[in-house]
């Protein structure tokens, strides 16, 4: 554990950022315990105030058939928490006059134009409508533009997406150019800003941020967000030499719920992605210290160590409840699950809106995201604190442990003042 601590620059008492040193070993205790029972294979967790860090730690194995441990270097496949790394991206165009949130994507994306409403059938005989308003660049932002998931496996419009080729993994050879133009002629789940549903809406993002710039996604990020930030370790492509580093990636047994390799998701970052995805179908892998330091900007308003990447009012509108009337997302989303209640969605960001519903120690105004291997991060702009938290184990749905909420309140806890 000491390792973490003096990798992060823990060097002074918690106590004197308002943390209890006691009740922060709480962190650990818990989630030793996790990888005791076999629910999470190893851990990761850095928690600062006001960019300091008071607590880092981590233990159980990035692999569990080489032994390897978790250190304080391991890359993690972050999947969904790229999202809020191309928002980000996204809105530094807006700041700069090159896209608008109430722009129609179509004006980028020619196949979005004239778009179709799923109205009913099955998915060999799906019957749909014209859509009465365009998707826009706002919708995108917020999931609630009508696109879906081809691993949703909830509704006929997700078989189509399979049907189209994208299921977990686009197929190999696909760009992202190709894959906008594939979902554009897909029909939408809803009409565009009348619910909220999880989509590959980023990856569209994506393509927009291609067109609009005249560089690939990952080139702009690299050198628009992870360059200035510093997050040297934080790639879309792996080198070979790195991939010693990655932590293995598992899911739960379906009988027995002994964790062991998800094969299909184990290629990632060891082969070459179909395109770099700002989704997160794979997206970025990333270190404990990189992500850290892309909170600890979000947390000081858009800049870190001099490098500004947003205006503070920049982020204050990302991190608004942009569901229309001040809905959560239980009431608003399509499938409401628990671990957002008491949560709003604003621009590529849960907010947590009545800390009561959610559960939580925390404040309003919280905010963050998580990805499918159960990584996840949360910014808490009233008391100055980030937590980000990684290990690797993909779970979905009613099988999703809790941990984002647990991680929040064993960090909460622990506050003094």
């Amino acid at each position: 554990m000491q390792q973490f601590a003096d990798r992060f620059g823990v060097t002074k008492p918690p106590e004197q950022s308002g943390f209890s040193a006691e009740r922060l070993g709480r962190i650990t205790e818990f989630f030793d315990r996790q990888t005791e029972l076999g629910v999470i294979p190893g851990w990761s967790a850095l928690v600062a105030r006001n960019g300091e860090p008071v607590y880092a730690g981590g233990g159980g194995l990035r692999d569990l058939e080489l032994g390897l441990p978790v250190e304080p270097g391991t890359l993690w496949r972050l999947y969904s928490m790229t999202k809020p790394v191309t928002s980000v991206a996204v809105m530094m165009l807006v700041e700069r006059g090159l896209l608008g949130l109430d722009d129609p994507v179509s004006a980028y994306i020619p196949e979005f134009a004239d778009m179709a409403v799923y109205d009913g059938g099955s998915p060999g005989s799906v019957r749909v409508r014209p859509a009465a308003h365009p998707v826009t660049v706002g919708h995108l932002l917020t999931h609630t533009a009508g696109l879906t998931l081809g691993l949703a496996h909830m509704n006929p419009v997700d078989a189509l997406y399979r049907q189209a080729g994208q299921d977990v993994l686009p197929l190999p050879g696909t760009t992202l150019q190709q894959m906008c133009a594939d979902v554009g002629g897909l029909p939408l789940l809803f009409e565009p800003g009348t619910a909220w549903n999880y989509s590959l809406g980023v990856d569209v993002l994506g393509r927009i941020i291609e067109v609009c710039t005249g560089e690939t996604l990952d080139r702009f990020i690299e050198t628009n967000v992870l360059g200035p930030l510093g997050m040297t370790d934080t790639t879309f492509s792996l080198p070979p030499e790195r991939v010693t580093d990655l932590a293995e990636v598992y899911s739960p047994e379906p009988e027995s719920g002994r964790l062991a390799v998800n094969q299909e998701l184990r290629p990632t970052f060891r082969e070459p992605a179909a395109f770099p995805s700002g989704s997160g179908v794979p997206g970025l892998v990333s270190t404990l210290e990189d992500y850290h330091r892309f909170a600890g900007m979000l947390v000081r308003g858009g800049e870190l160590d001099g490098e500004r990447l947003l205006g503070p009012r920049t982020l204050a509108l990302m991190t608004a409840n942009h569901l229309p009337g001040g809905a959560d997302l239980n009431s608003f989303g399509l499938y409401p699950d628990d671990e957002h209640r008491g949560c709003g969605f604003g621009l590529g960001f849960y907010v947590v809106t009545d800390p009561v519903a959610a559960g939580s120690f925390g404040n309003k105004g919280e905010f963050g995201w998580s990805g499918a291997a159960n990584t996840h991060f949360f910014v808490d702009p009233v008391d100055g604190v980030t937590a980000v938290f990684c290990t690797q184990v993909v779970t979905w749905g009613k099988h999703r442990p809790p941990l984002r909420r647990q991680l929040r309140n064993l960090v909460y806890q622990a506050m003094t003042t």
